[in-house]
């Protein structure tokens, strides 16, 4: 679980270090809030992939054929952030599709974009991100064709360093058929 006392005290230090005064009224209160909103941004961090895919298990029973492969099931421009953990920088304004080929039962689609939330609730990098939900939609469909594509702004990229802030990154996660068949990369657009 998320030390928020330990948060708080590491945020305190940070201010001083910066060379604030931790005390002064503006400042009073913001270990207690930082601490608060990292519980709440980093929240995914409390939970292994297998953990959330039992928590979203959500599925049913298809009503046709699993062997027909003509069919799949997409979800586009799922919004979601993330912090970078090379910086601990927002990654914001970020867009998943994710995409499966049945084997037997769907997921409820809501589950899909809560799976994808919780993934982002951690300290990681975006590839990660997108092998993550992919490994916990594969665990909760049994399907070995998934896709998980994800496009993002970085503020590591846009408010330092090379600072060029309308850069996207676009990461891949293709498994099975998506991976063999360019034909149905089309959905992933």
């Amino acid at each position: 679980m998320i030390d928020t006392k330990a948060i708080e005290e590491h945020i305190r230090g940070i201010l001083v270090a910066l060379g604030d005064n931790p005390e002064r009224e503006g400042l009073k209160d913001t270990p207690k809030r930082v601490a608060k909103m990292y519980e709440e941004v980093f929240a995914g961090m409390n939970y292994t992939n297998h953990e959330l895919a039992e928590m979203f298990d959500k599925t049913f029973e298809e009503c046709y054929e699993s062997e027909d492969s003509d069919r799949i099931v997409v979800m586009r421009d799922i919004d979601l952030f993330s912090y970078c953990e090379h910086h601990m920088a927002l990654m914001y304004d970020m867009k998943a599709t994710v995409a499966y080929i049945p084997n037997g039962k769907v997921i409820g689609l809501s589950k899909i974009a809560r799976i994808c939330d919780m993934v982002g609730r951690r300290l990681q990098l975006q590839e990660k991100i997108g092998q993550d939900i992919a490994d916990i939609m594969t665990e909760i469909t049994k399907s070995p064709d998934v896709a998980v594509c994800i496009e993002g702004y970085h503020s590591c990229v846009s408010a330092r360093g090379i600072k060029k802030n309308n850069t996207k990154t676009f990461t891949a996660e293709l498994r099975g058929a998506f991976r063999d068949n360019p034909n149905l990369q089309i959905y992933l657009r």
